[in-house]
């Protein structure tokens, strides 16, 4: 099966030339995206597929249920390189119906270390009990709280010094809530977009 990774990769890399001699040049010596994606670990969510995007048009960074801890320094990195280096326009955080992060927050038994990193989704679901607690739907209710979750990603990422000192010297970066439909491929903004003119400070 690895083999077959590999063999797939040089007939990808064939194709790409046959219809483009300079595909790989040129992508080589440029790396200039103006998107900034954070997402979930999930194999069936890849930004670049689900947005039609080619390489080198977004950066990528993504974890257990697209979560910002402000400690991460891997998501943290990712983040000022992004900012600073690459100057994207546009940060999405993306999670996903569905997603496997969010119902294990939920449930009653423990899953080892993982249980750590999932806390913040237990904190929004605390902070939404009433909400939450009006919809009788068990999957309905999930996919309410996988909503939530990225909208509270959104503001936590709008709040680490990072953002907050690129907004005070006036980088027009714009942060945006989406959500993923496994069911039916489409991507669902959820209205909750963050930039220097909406931001808490």
């Amino acid at each position: 099966m690895i083999n077959d990774l590999l063999r797939h990769n040089a007939q990808w890399a064939e194709r790409r030339v046959k219809k483009d001699p300079e595909y790989f040049n040129r992508l080589s010596t440029l790396q200039h995206p103006d998107y900034l994606w954070i997402g979930c670990s999930d194999s069936r969510v890849p930004a670049n597929v689900i947005t039609g995007l080619e390489p080198g048009e977004v950066f990528v960074h993504r974890n257990v249920a697209n979560l910002v801890h402000r400690g991460d320094l891997n998501l943290l990195s990712v983040l000022e390189f992004a900012v600073e280096a690459l100057e994207v326009k546009h940060i999405i955080v993306c999670g996903h119906y569905g997603c496997g992060g969010v119902h294990a927050a939920m449930e009653e038994h423990r899953h080892g270390i993982i249980d750590h990193w999932l806390q913040p989704i237990r904190d929004v679901a605390d902070s939404a009990e009433d909400e939450l607690s009006e919809i009788k739907d068990h999957d309905k209710r999930l996919e309410r709280l996988c909503e939530l979750n990225i909208k509270a990603q959104v503001e936590s990422l709008s709040r680490t010094p990072i953002i907050q000192s690129a907004w005070k010297r006036g980088k027009n970066v714009c942060i945006h809530g989406w959500v993923y439909g496994l069911h039916d491929g489409l991507l669902r903004d959820l209205k909750c977009d963050t930039s220097p003119d909406t931001a808490i400070r």
